[in-house]
């Protein structure tokens, strides 16, 4: 599969409850941004996965409506905290998928894209709103080759 790593757009500052933050207008743009650039270049995702915080959930439903593919499923594995180990197994349902996105936070994903490409911690930062895409991944193995890293605020 190709694996498109979404994190989510900009949000509110930091509040009691870390999951219900939701996006800013500036947030919102970002992820319709997000969602015409990767139409625009013909990479939908056949199925986009979120986590269930507020944040990556609203950013996985205004890049899907923008990218005009089908609204996200909510996987609780892509809250907060999920480590390489979890995503690969999890994403291993989704192997026939020719594209699937995933939409969730830091480090977390920075960590993916780490494990991915077999590079050491710290090596790899994914801002707010940034897309990786790699191709040829396998779950659960480790490996892929990355495609493209494209922060928001360059499209």
């Amino acid at each position: 599969m190709n694996l498109l790593i979404i994190r989510h757009a900009k949000a509110e500052g930091f509040a009691m409850d870390d999951s219900s933050r939701n996006l800013t207008e500036k947030g919102r743009e970002q992820a319709r941004r997000v969602g015409e650039f990767l139409k625009a270049r013909g990479l939908q995702p056949d199925v986009t996965l979120a986590s269930p915080y507020a944040r990556a959930r609203q950013t996985a439903e205004i890049f899907c409506e923008s990218a005009g593919v089908q609204a996200p499923l909510i996987e609780p594995w892509l809250a907060c905290g999920m480590s390489p180990s979890l995503a690969m197994s999890e994403l291993q349902a989704y192997n026939d998928f020719g594209t699937v996105a995933i939409c969730g936070h830091n480090p977390d994903f920075s960590y993916l894209a780490e494990w991915l490409l077999g590079s050491q911690a710290g090596g790899i930062h994914v801002g707010k709103a940034s897309v990786i895409l790699f191709f040829n991944v396998r779950p659960p193995s480790q490996g892929g080759y990355l495609e493209m890293m494209q922060p928001v605020s360059l499209l």
